[in-house]
């Protein structure tokens, strides 16, 4: 093992892979990286499912049955997605016991065409529930304001959450209070709480993206590079503030699980940053770090894990913020324009996930 993923880990910080495939699952590679590389969960996306199947034969004899039996293409994905799934809650139950539930966790993202669909994104996620059958998944639901009321809804009814898609600090609040009210209306059911679990999907290099895309054109490049981390870090104050809030005390007595936050988007994409510029300054406890696999071994390899990277940070997270809006970056435009992306990019990849299923469905 990696004396610096020891490190990481020995600080609070659960690494999580940002990838699966069939072809990953059925050569050990998962396991592997269990034993190895300090992986305790597995976070899965419809591009990553779109890319899984593009590659190799791995899935080509389920293709086969699907076909065979005359299966429509969405419940094909839905079939395939949900077999890599539990497979992967399988290899990780052995971490999900081991941790008493915290961790040993894999995600599944309901279709995101339903991301501004309420009412669907529940239908969805009980469905997907029903359909993979372990208690270490995560139902992933995005943070959109209609994904809000769903979220409520789904850990309402015992069905554990990774929200996703989370840019902005206002947003992040409500998803939170949503979180809340969602183990409230459980324990008013008479659900056990601790078998609930979530997690908050913070998004941190595409901040850093659009910011400096935009500090370019005012001029201010002395800025880029620093939105992501400071968004990040403000997002976890904002998290210990729900800890400490009475409200939370109440469901902790009766059970409850804190909702960690997740720091999501972690691979860097400006070659000019270190590679695990999103680790070494995002440490904090009782957090979760979800990397591809390339930033997960640069991590192993030389990252610069010195202690708490968060707390000690706040007020220079508000500085910086303040310097963005000084310099004329509007917060709410860009946070808006990430969110709107980001589900066009989810939707985007999902067409193209039953555009290879539909070609694939021959018998």
């Amino acid at each position: 093992m990696s004396e610096i993923l020891n490190k990481l880990s020995g600080q609070g910080v659960s690494i999580w892979l940002d990838d699966i495939s069939r072809e990953r699952l059925r050569s050990g590679n998962l396991e592997q990286l269990i034993r190895e590389k300090n992986v305790v969960g597995v976070t899965s996306n419809p591009t990553i499912f779109a890319n899984a199947l593009s590659k190799g034969d791995a899935y080509n004899a389920q293709l086969h049955d699907l076909a065979v039996r005359g299966v429509d293409v969405g419940e094909a994905v839905r079939a395939i997605t949900t077999y890599d799934i539990r497979w992967a809650a399988d290899v990780l139950r052995p971490v999900f016991d081991a941790s008493g539930g915290v961790d040993g966790r894999v995600s599944l993202e309901v279709d995101p065409r339903l991301a501004r669909e309420s009412e669907k994104t529940v239908a969805e996620a009980r469905s997907l529930w029903w359909m993979v059958d372990r208690p270490n998944l995560f139902i992933k639901i995005p943070a959109t304001l209609e994904g809000l009321p769903a979220i409520t809804q789904a850990l309402s009814e015992g069905i554990s959450v990774n929200v996703t898609l989370i840019f902005s600090l206002e947003r992040y609040r409500a998803v939170m209070d949503s979180w809340l009210a969602g183990l409230e209306a459980a324990q008013a059911k008479g659900l056990n709480l601790a078998t609930i679990d979530s997690v908050a999907s913070f998004f941190v290099s595409r901040v850093d993206t659009e910011i400096d895309k935009r500090l370019d054109k005012l001029g201010k490049p002395e800025l880029k590079g620093k939105a992501g981390v400071a968004n990040a870090r403000l997002a976890y104050a904002a998290y210990e503030d729900v800890m400490n809030s009475e409200r939370w005390q109440r469901l902790r007595a009766a059970g409850a699980r804190p909702q960690r936050p997740l720091w999501a988007s972690t691979g860097v994409k400006n070659p000019e940053y270190s590679d695990t510029l999103y680790i070494d300054q995002l440490v904090a406890p009782g957090t979760v770090n979800t990397m591809p696999e390339k930033t997960l071994d640069a991590t192993a390899d030389h990252a610069n894990i010195t202690g708490d990277t968060v707390r000690p940070y706040y007020e220079q997270a508000w500085n910086t913020m303040a310097a963005l809006k000084d310099a004329g970056v509007d917060y709410d435009d860009v946070v808006k324009v990430l969110e709107e992306e980001g589900v066009e990019k989810f939707e985007a990849s999902w067409n193209e996930l039953l555009e290879s299923v539909t070609k694939n469905l021959v018998p």
